[in-house]
């Protein structure tokens, strides 16, 4: 959002439309390709909220149909030759694309109040988890202990019985072989407690957003040094190189939690944060566009871009339907090779 509100206050229309559809692109692909890869390496699938998934998929479904709309407009409605024509045209385009940010803002917010309040129970369930198989090379996670309690539980005095030798049912820690296990399932549902007080946070995200939004200017600025050699185009910079670093920490934090069997959390990182893209940060900019007087920024993008955008978003509807993501190697490298 930082790096799109300056580029368009420099007049740089075509990376912010670029940015803002490869910052799309970028979650959907790459991000969530590589959560379902890494993730699954060590396990057969994993488990995640349809539900939260779902919802998500079909509002960034939604957003995309609001931004073919104005493309398709822009693209095949008829213009003579004369200035005051395309002018005309253009300004037609402008208007459809802020009424139809408007709206977009509205499902944005109505979508706020269904996961903040309305629904929030359901954005609360945990997901199943998945087994991790033990690794070759190594002794399986808690082996040294659970044959220490094993032990201790065989000949730990009178009055104790082996577990594995008696159809009862025991609640001793000594006598149950798995207790590591247990224990450690235990933690892992656990709810983290936080780290830093609120003011604390806020201060820090404030501090942060000062400093990336210096670091913004300074790259838009360094762009056009790029661009103007004619070697790198403006569109591979706004579609690849900028999505890509400027989401660097948020693709790292994907694909760590997906390792750490956390799928909702990386699914709300790849299908969400693309979701608030289009629901909240492209209406956005077309707004400001229309404050700053900019009628060129408005919902119609190249078309060859929405084309791949839509069969982006077919593929993770499709992928997400079923609430888990299985070792499907076609399918992930599909997506990644798209």
């Amino acid at each position: 959002m930082i790096v799109s509100i300056i580029a368009l206050v420099k007049d740089e229309i075509i990376i912010v439309k670029t940015s803002l559809i490869g910052s799309i692109l970028s979650n959907l692909l790459l991000v969530m390709g590589m959560c379902f890869f890494f993730g699954g390496l060590r396990r057969e699938e994993q488990f995640f909220n349809v539900t939260v998934a779902t919802t998500a998929a079909s509002l960034l479904a939604l957003a995309i149909a609001a931004i073919i709309i104005p493309s398709a407009f822009n693209q095949f409605s008829i213009a003579n030759d004369t200035a005051d024509t395309a002018d005309q045209k253009t300004h037609r385009t402008a208007s459809i694309s802020r009424a139809t940010a408007i709206i977009l803002f509205f499902v944005y917010a109505c979508y706020l109040i269904f996961q903040l309040k309305t629904h929030s129970a359901i954005y609360m369930q945990k997901s199943k988890k998945a087994v991790v198989k033990p690794s070759k090379r190594k002794l399986p996670e808690g082996s040294v202990v659970k044959a220490l309690a094993a032990a201790g539980g065989i000949g730990a005095g009178p009055g104790r019985t082996n577990p594995e030798s008696s159809n009862l049912q025991t609640t001793d820690e000594l006598l149950q072989t798995n207790a590591y296990e247990l224990q450690r399932m235990a933690e892992d549902e656990e709810d983290d407690e936080p780290n830093l007080h609120i003011g604390v946070a806020v201060g820090l995200l404030a501090g942060c957003t000062v400093v990336i939004a210096l670091c913004a200017e300074f790259m838009v600025d360094a762009i056009s040094a790029i661009t103007d050699g004619g070697s790198v185009s403006a569109e591979f910079v706004g579609l690849i190189l900028l999505p890509i670093v400027g989401n660097a920490a948020e693709h790292a934090t994907a694909v760590t939690v997906a390792v750490k069997d956390k799928m909702d959390l990386a699914i709300g990182v790849a299908v969400g944060s693309s979701m608030q893209v289009a629901l909240l940060i492209i209406p956005l900019t077309v707004v400001l566009g229309w404050g700053l007087g900019k009628d060129t920024m408005d919902l119609s993008f190249d078309g060859f871009q929405v084309a791949v955008l839509f069969v982006s978003v077919l593929l993770v509807n499709y992928l997400i339907s079923d609430g888990k993501s299985s070792k499907h190697f076609l399918n992930v490298f599909f997506s990644l090779r798209t």
